[in-house]
């Protein structure tokens, strides 16, 4: 029999065996020694919930506002690289289970399925994440084509002025130049049938939103290295303003810690700011994102929206957050978990567990919906 599936360490344990070596380091690793990744799990650990008794909660509603929209729950897939090499056509799989549940899911830059592949799967628009390359005629037709889809949020990550070294994908071949297919990695792949039939059967196997730049580039290590070379580390505050010209809709600003960042960047028309330190992939070192919300949500005030990204592997962790002060949370490597153990079914899985999660602790915490949440949810820290 099957082991039941009842958290997120357990989609993750599933999702370990059933991925290759390259591609789990590429979700599981950070930049460096990894203190920031590390980081991102211990101080949310730290916090701690207070219970309250006696309080009433035979009905809790855990949905929230996230610009102008009803959602089921507060949180969102956040952008991930690559989604559609941990398994075939997995944009497509996230932004199903994602509109199944009622929650945005983004749409990564470098993804493997492209924008309109995505956007034909599913019936709601999703949301695009986007970086600014030094072809900025590129960033424009990115944008003109997230508007043909009918995207009307677009979500500029500010944290990759350079791409910091991850050393556990530099071991195995995991880079923006790719090395995969050496002999320990090409065993196993072989040993990985149900990862290899998906990718085989996928038409999208390399950077679906990137590739008609590529002039010339034919293969997955053509491209990557194309866009290798496309990181910009001139981006600017002025890209910014050019960015928020250049698009109608609404723009989220993620990738932001300090303070002093995010009010530059609602000054500047950003609609909500992502708290994040990139999963601990860029500067390690750098403070958790949970020890860094509440300073951000000072600052920003109620100018924007405010939300967190980093560390979050349960619905306990969703409502430490909005306790710190975010309005919801994004996630990024459990949807990759849920994705890699089970396609769709695996990612709405997930959903599942964090909803249920947060119901519960909800409950335990005596709040009947998320506009009772604040600073008083969480213990004192000695």
């Amino acid at each position: 029999m099957a082991r039941p599936l009842v958290n997120i360490e357990d989609l993750r344990q599933l999702a370990r065996a059933r991925t290759p070596r390259p591609f789990w380091s590429y979700i599981e690793s950070g930049s460096f020694e990894q203190l920031t990744l590390a980081a991102n799990r211990r101080d949310l650990d730290a916090l701690r919930l207070r219970p309250r008794a006696l309080a009433g909660v035979a009905s809790r509603d855990p949905g929230t506002v996230m610009l102008g929209q009803r959602r089921r729950l507060p949180v969102a897939l956040a952008p991930t690289g690559l989604a559609g090499q941990i398994r075939g056509d997995g944009e497509i799989h996230g932004a199903r289970a994602a509109e199944a549940a009622g929650v945005p899911f983004v749409l990564s830059t470098v993804s493997t399925c492209p924008m309109e592949a995505v956007r034909a799967a599913v019936r709601e628009p999703f949301w695009f994440q986007l970086y600014v390359m030094r072809d900025r005629g590129v960033v424009a037709d990115l944008l003109r084509r997230a508007q043909a889809t009918g995207c009307t949020t677009l979500v500029l990550t500010v944290d990759l002025a350079v791409l910091a070294p991850r050393l556990q994908d530099e071991r195995c071949g995991m880079t923006l130049r790719p090395r995969l297919f050496n002999a320990p990695n090409v065993i196993d792949f072989a040993r990985k049938p149900a990862w290899l039939w998906h990718r085989l059967r996928s038409p999208h196997r390399s950077f679906g939103n990137l590739a008609p730049y590529a002039t010339g580039c034919r293969q997955l290590h053509e491209v990557s290295a194309w866009v290798s070379e496309q990181l910009d580390p001139g981006m600017s505050w002025a890209d910014l303003s050019w960015v928020r010209e250049r698009w109608p809709g609404q723009l989220v600003v993620k990738g932001v810690i300090d303070p002093r960042d995010a009010r530059q960047a609602v000054s500047l028309g950003a609609d909500a700011i992502v708290v994040s330190n990139h999963g601990g992939r860029q500067l390690d070192g750098a403070p958790s994102s949970i020890s860094a919300l509440p300073a951000v949500c000072e600052a920003v005030g109620d100018r924007a929206a405010v939300w967190f990204d980093g560390g979050v592997r349960s619905g306990t962790d969703v409502l430490k957050a909005l306790a710190s002060g975010a309005q919801a949370a994004w996630l990024g490597r459990p949807w990759l978990y849920g994705l890699a153990a089970g396609g769709e079914a695996g990612v709405s899985h997930m959903l599942q567990l964090i909803a249920r999660e947060l119901d519960v602790a909800m409950a335990l915490c005596g709040l009947r919906d998320l506009s009772q949440v604040g600073a008083e949810q969480l213990w004192p820290q000695a």
